[in-house]
């Protein structure tokens, strides 16, 4: 997969920032950039683009006939790959197109990796400044590269320009930045409230969960039909305490120990999410820790991952639940493509509302499938919506409609309804169109991993039409044990252990996102 440079422009910010918190001790602020991109008379921004998002970026800063290197970072997990040579010689490229004479930068006399790339560049050593990083009285090493357009250099300046030429043409990422999930002993505190389920865990390395606490409020939303998202909020703040203080107990750790704290940041209900965010934003202050935000969809597809060491990208991941349905095409860590979503109702939702229809009470999905064993699925021909389109998208209002259709035509002729074969018959409509849309979304990828997540992966009848129709195809179907499939911090955890590796952290000031895309 080839990889390009390209000017930065402000929509980059994101992974820009993540890069360069990942990288430096005192790292640039968004605001800083913005100064940067509005002096393009005399900045040179670049980032190196690829499949898997960006994974480095460089500045030039121009004064007169020099150049000075201004920053220059390349995502971790993309390092030794060229990333950073390509950058560098893009740079000289552009001095040169400029007109610059002198290129100069400072760098850590501890950070031999970086000397080496900026002397294969053509850059020497030529002095130090004293204690120039604040952060630790550090020196800094002065390099430059001479004379670039004088007339004696006139060799030097061609040799420099046709490494870079060829340092860019050679620029290229074949395999994704990361074959499997790197380890380590980072020890985080995770929190979520997206919905109606309290939740904190404490996980250590991405991969050993110390603890787990959960604390349901389905008793209290179960005699309106649903969650209401006025008492979630206020159950959220009444049980969170206990809940976070109870995690850290099972665990046997104390504040001090932690590396790093994690909260879903969206999307969910806005007060809920809000009450999860604010807590964990006090603990930050508080500690001095540093803070992630993980994205609730994000967490589902790596409960995965905590049962599964063999899961690892790329993948296809169907995630299900009572607010969300959506295939997801995960080429690379971190990196997430939306094939297709529901259009209306979410498969939780519908299942839910057709529940409700039977008398079966809330939360109804479950007693639906467990009613559904008992029923003929083929008794009713419920329509499959959307399963022959092109797309990946779904929708279940139409068959939503339809089943209250069958129960109201049914009880005006006087017949008795069969729950069980409605049940039954419901659920294989759903299920039909979930598989066919799962396994054509594999075959298109080319991927030889899917996982399904979500609280509708608890289903049995769908764990058991994707193995069915997966085994032939000899692809890895991984399904998270059913204490995963509801919502729970461990799967944020895990999630936020990638991005704390990563560099990606949030501030303080971070808003609670309902409608948080994934990616």
């Amino acid at each position: 997969m080839s990889a390009s440079i390209r000017p930065m422009r402000a929509d980059d910010l994101p992974q820009v920032l993540a890069v360069e918190r990942a990288s430096f001790v005192q790292p640039w602020s968004e605001g800083l950039f913005l100064d940067e991109l509005a002096h393009a008379d005399t900045r040179t921004w670049l980032v190196a683009d690829s499949e898997w998002g960006i994974v480095g970026f460089g500045g030039l800063m121009q004064n007169l006939t020099d150049g000075h290197i201004l920053d220059l970072a390349v995502r971790p997990d993309s390092r030794g790959r060229g990333v950073g040579r390509a950058l560098v010689s893009a740079l000289i490229e552009r001095a040169v197109e400029l007109g610059i004479h002198r290129m100069t930068l400072e760098v850590r006399p501890s950070n031999g990796v970086a000397q080496r790339l900026y002397e294969e560049a053509g850059f020497v050593s030529v002095g130090r400044r004293r204690g120039y990083y604040e952060d630790s009285d550090e020196d800094a090493i002065i390099m430059w590269t001479g004379q670039l357009s004088s007339a004696e250099e006139v060799g030097t300046r061609e040799r420099l320009a046709r490494r870079a030429r060829a340092s860019l043409e050679a620029f290229s990422l074949e395999d994704p930045p990361e074959e499997r999930l790197a380890e380590g002993d980072d020890l985080i505190l995770a929190v979520e409230t997206s919905c109606d389920e309290t939740a904190a865990a404490v996980m250590r390395g991405g991969r050993e969960l110390l603890s787990s606490v959960v604390a349901s409020q389905v008793r209290f939303h179960a005699r309106f039909g649903g969650v209401v998202p006025e008492i979630a909020s206020r159950k959220h703040t009444e049980a969170i305490v206990a809940v976070v203080s109870e995690a850290l107990d099972s665990a046997g750790i104390d504040l001090a120990d932690l590396t790093a704290l994690a909260v879903t940041q969206g999307p969910g209900l806005v007060g809920a999410l809000v009450v999860g965010l604010a807590y964990a934003k006090g603990l930050a202050l508080a500690t001095g820790l540093p803070l992630v935000g993980v994205n609730h969809l994000e967490g589902h597809i790596f409960a995965n991952v905590l049962a599964d060491p063999d899961v690892a990208p790329p993948l296809v991941a169907l995630v299900v639940s009572g607010g969300h349905t959506s295939l997801v095409h995960m080429p690379s860590w971190g990196v997430y493509r939306t094939l297709g979503s529901t259009i209306d109702d979410a498969a939780g939702e519908a299942f839910d509302k057709v529940a409700k229809m039977l008398g079966l009470g809330y939360p109804g999905g479950p007693v639906l499938s467990e009613l559904a064993k008992k029923g003929d699925p083929k008794a009713i021909r419920f329509p499959r919506a959307l399963i022959n389109t092109a797309d990946y998208d779904f929708s279940l209002s139409g068959l939503k409609t339809a089943v209250l259709t069958y129960i109201r035509h049914e009880n005006a002729a006087g017949r008795e309804v069969d729950a069980a074969d409605v049940a039954a018959s419901f659920q294989a409509a759903v299920i039909d169109v979930q598989v066919a849309k799962a396994v054509r979304a594999v075959r298109e990828c080319g991927v030889r991993t899917f996982c399904l997540a979500g609280g509708v992966a608890a289903n049995e009848a769908l764990r058991d039409a994707l193995t069915a129709a997966f085994g032939p195809l000899g692809v890895l179907v991984s399904v998270p044990p059913l204490t995963f499939c509801t919502d729970n911090a461990a799967m944020i955890a895990a999630a936020a252990h990638y991005r704390l590796r990563r560099g990606e952290l949030i501030g303080l000031d971070a808003e609670a996102l309902p409608n948080l895309a994934l990616g």
